[in-house]
C-alpha cells in the first residue's frame, strides 16, 4: 500500500527540504519499516545519500502538499519541530510523523528504492481525514509532477473531472491549492503548444 504524505530531510549544511513522497507500507500497516522511491535527482535523494535521516509526516494540509510538488514557494516556510531522534525536521502541523534513517539505499535506476527504519514516532494532533476535494487535490498534485511524460491534454481532462469534486466538497484551502495546481500544469500546455 501507499501512503501519501511530506518528506522532510536536512542537507548536510542544515538546509530544510519539504517533499510529497508516498512510501510503500507493509500489508500489515506497520511502519516500522517502509520504502522510499524518490529520484536520484531530487534533493530528498541526495540528503538521504549524505548520510542524512528523514521524518514522513501523515498530513492533511493539503496546501503544502501542492505547492512542495510542484516546486512552488513555500513563504513563510512551515513551522517545524527538532526530531527527537534524528537530526531532522517535524512538521508542526502534522497529524502524525515518523522519524527513520536509511538501512538500504539502492541507486542503481533513475528512481532509487530506500528502505528505511523508523526509530520514533509521534501523533501531533487527530487526523480529521480528507473530504473528497482533499483526495482530488492530491490526486491533482500527482498530476501535476508528470506533465514531463504524461500528455498534458490528458492530464487537463483529469483536471476538470476533479474541478467538479473540489468545487462541490472543498473550502478556500482546497480550491486555492487546486488552482495552483490547475496554473502550472496550464504553464505546461503552453510550453508544450509553443514547442518549448
Amino acid at each position: 500500500m501507499i501512503v501519501e504524505g511530506l518528506v522532510t530531510t536536512l542537507s548536510p549544511e542544515g538546509a530544510l527540504n519539504v517533499a510529497p513522497m508516498g512510501p510503500k507500507i507493509p500489508a500489515d500497516l506497520g511502519m516500522g519499516t517502509f520504502v522510499l522511491r524518490p529520484y536520484r535527482t531530487s534533493t530528498t535523494y541526495r540528503n538521504l545519500k549524505a548520510g542524512g535521516a528523514g521524518v514522513f509526516h501523515v498530513t492533511d494540509e493539503v496546501g503544502l502538499l501542492a505547492r512542495t510538488a510542484i516546486g512552488a514557494t513555500v513563504d513563510p516556510p512551515p513551522d517545524t519541530l527538532p526530531a527527537k531522534a534524528v537530526a531532522g525536521r517535524i512538521l508542526a502541523d502534522a497529524c502524525r510523523y515518523y522519524e527513520f534513517r536509511p538501512i538500504v539505499i539502492d541507486d542503481a535506476d533513475e528512481r532509487t528504492t530506500i528502505l528505511v527504519e523508523t526509530v520514533a514516532e509521534g501523533r501531533l494532533r487527530d487526523f480529521l481525514g480528507f473530504n473528497r476535494a482533499r483526495h482530488a487535490v492530491v490526486e491533482a498534485a500527482i498530476l501535476a509532477t508528470r506533465t514531463a511524460f504524461l500528455p498534458v491534454a490528458e492530464i487537463l481532462d483529469e483536471f476538470r473531472k476533479l474541478s467538479i469534486i473540489v468545487d462541490k466538497t472543498g473550502g478556500v484551502a482546497e480550491r486555492e491549492a487546486f488552482d495552483l495546481l490547475l496554473a502550472h500544469v496550464r504553464e505546461a500546455a503552453g510550453r508544450e503548444a509553443s514547442g518549448s
